[in-house]
């Protein structure tokens, strides 16, 4: 029975689509295995010897040899990667050497506190990243769209740990407004319960109204810190969008029917933009799963960033791969939703 020309049409864009998702997936697949291979190798490279990590400056040679092989250290660097790539597929990311705990259970605790920094820095950076970048692009060349440019350069060139230490010196050491590092005072750390491992969701929870204080004076500073790389990233990408965007036919007749400069901006420019900031706050996002390690780092947030820079410093491998295996993922995966989100809702792209 031959197929009408609606139907023919539907089973094109069924198979068209269908293919699109199996291309996505394989390259998915084979950046990861990439990404892994990449940092299995420069583990590998490390001064740091694993087997003396273990058994000791001071062990015999016969107990070395026995630690090497119980690693498996004793077989060719592509044996290893496929030994590794074997477990992998079975969920098994490996002992971290540092808590001698399976690695994905690490992960599985420390992802929680990553996760609710970078969303909380990802919406302050967003807020008042579109915000500038609308105001600028309202009145190019004004006090406001300079003052844009300068917070995007400086989100850009400022090192994020001096910014961090600065904001601790100045917010905490001398002002008193945070509460320094960390995630909770010592007082509060050993009586919450870990129900989601969110600390603003548990201390609220927990009808310990003191309790969430002192989580968000914890966590407003670290906040504020990353949001400013979003921040920055967001603006000067929103910007140079909009002000592209101002220069089509379709303003200029906008303008000569007498439609304000704001109506024109938000109902008119924006609108078409979409795709292009669907694909900032997700890129933007994905940094800041990345750009944590220092963050945490400065100020012992413990999150996955904080766990890998431990694991760097030990050259423990097995964290090393499984943290970046995770935050890797994070990445390819918020990407390949924002090219998703783009095709979806601007038709151009399609």
């Amino acid at each position: 029975m031959a197929l009408t020309s609606t139907e023919a049409g539907s089973a094109r864009r069924f198979w068209r689509g269908s293919g699109r998702i199996a291309t996505s997936l394989i390259s998915l697949l084979v950046t990861l295995l990439g990404l892994l291979a990449f940092t299995f190798m420069l583990s590998h490279l490390s001064p740091v010897d694993p087997v003396l990590q273990i058994a000791g400056d001071h062990a015999s040679e016969s107990t070395y040899a026995q630690v090497r092989h119980d690693l498996g250290l004793d077989q060719p660097v592509l044996m290893q990667f496929w030994h590794y790539i074997e477990h992998l597929a079975r969920g098994d990311m490996g002992i971290s050497r540092i808590t001698n705990q399976p690695v994905a259970s690490d992960l599985l605790r420390t992802f929680p506190a990553t996760i609710e920094l970078a969303t909380c820095a990802m919406i302050f950076g967003a807020f008042f990243g579109i915000s500038l970048a609308l105001l600028a692009a309202w009145k190019p060349g004004s006090i406001i769209d300079n003052l844009a440019r300068m917070i995007s350069l400086l989100g850009y060139s400022v090192p994020i740990f001096w910014l961090g230490l600065l904001g601790l010196l100045l917010f905490y050491a001398v002002l008193h407004w945070s509460a320094g590092p960390g995630r909770l005072d010592d007082i509060y750390v050993y009586t919450l319960e870990p129900t989601t491992g969110f600390v603003l969701i548990d201390s609220w929870l927990s009808g310990d109204p003191e309790m969430f204080r002192n989580a968000i004076a914890h966590l407003w500073l670290p906040v504020v810190v990353l949001g400013m790389l979003a921040m920055a990233g967001i603006t000067r990408l929103l910007r140079a969008a909009l002000l592209e965007e101002s220069s089509k036919e379709y303003v200029t007749l906008a303008r000569a029917k007498g439609a304000g400069r704001g109506r024109i901006l938000l109902l008119h420019i924006f609108p078409n933009v979409s795709g292009t900031l669907i694909t900032v706050l997700a890129l933007s996002y994905a940094s800041l799963l990345e750009g944590s390690v220092l963050t945490e780092t400065v100020f012992a947030w413990p999150g996955v960033g904080r766990y890998m820079t431990t694991a760097l410093f030990a050259s423990d491998a097995p964290a090393i791969l499984g943290s970046t295996l995770l935050i890797g993922s994070c990445f390819i995966v918020l990407n390949t939703l924002a090219d998703a989100l783009t095709w979806l809702t601007d038709p151009r792209t399609r």
